[in-house]
């Protein structure tokens, strides 16, 4: 179980992340969902461990993360939202090292890596450089990376992004799979109808505080809205969207 008690951040005065707490169980998906700025990538960052929070704790199976960094980073697989990858090397070059930083063997890693870029559709790349791949060439490799050690917990922070509608498939159906095996799998993301179809519970982040943290079916019938879309705009959409976008249609006719 990975538990977050009272985790605040501050970069400033005011807190990125604001006293928020939850819990995650194994086999469950939980969609982290919440405008730019909520607070989503600070949080999955502190989980990541590589923020510290300002206040709070984290916990795994009950104890604190901090006090053996190591050993909970072994356990953990993490696709952030942004690709710092090493674009000189190529997508075989990434993940050999990647695996032998994970003390993966070399007997199980080569095969395993093979495999995996086979079934990403990316054989035929593995040896080019990472600088001469498309955006979701990239974002395959980050999530093999992920997965190559087999991790317990998935800390995914808008993981499709890039990615076309085929392996965009087969990662739902992928992370469906990894909960049914008892994965810990946490999914930030912007897509609404990706997490509604994929995520068992929602924890609806704003300005740093925890507004919802429910199942998708118990928040539709609390709040009598049928798509989460809906749901999240009651919570979170303090404006007119209808009306902004008619200013921008607007402004776009001006004249010079």
């Amino acid at each position: 179980m990975l538990e977050l008690k009272e985790v605040t951040k501050k970069y400033t005065v005011f807190p990125a992340v604001d006293k928020v707490s939850f819990t995650v169980k194994p086999s469950e998906i939980v969609g982290y969902l919440g405008p730019n700025g909520a607070g989503k990538t600070t949080t999955i960052k502190m989980l990541a461990g590589l923020l510290e929070p300002t206040g709070g704790k984290i916990y795994f199976q009950g104890k604190k993360i901090k006090n053996d960094l190591y050993a909970y980073k072994k356990r953990l697989g993490y696709v952030p939202e942004q690709s710092e990858i090493y674009p000189h090397l190529s997508a075989y070059e990434y993940l050999l090292m990647v695996g032998r930083l994970r003390l993966i063997p070399e007997k199980t890693l080569k095969p395993k890596i093979r495999k995996l870029l086979e079934l990403f559709d990316l054989s035929m790349e593995m040896d080019m450089a990472i600088s001469s791949f498309s955006k979701g060439m990239i974002q395959k490799v980050l999530i093999t990376s992920a997965l190559l050690h087999d991790p317990d917990i998935l800390l995914l922070d808008e993981p499709l992004s890039g990615l076309d509608v085929t392996t965009s498939l087969i990662i739902k159906d992928t992370l469906a799979m990894l909960a049914d095996k008892g994965k810990l799998i946490i999914y930030s993301s912007h897509i609404l109808e990706v997490v509604e179809k994929i995520c068992s519970r929602v924890i609806i982040i704003h300005k740093g505080r925890i507004l919802a943290d429910d199942s998708i079916d118990n928040l539709r019938s609390l709040m009598k809205l049928p798509s989460l879309e809906e749901i999240f705009s009651q919570l979170v959409v303090k404006e007119d969207t209808k009306a902004t976008a008619r200013g921008i249609a607007d402004a776009i006719k001006i004249k010079s």
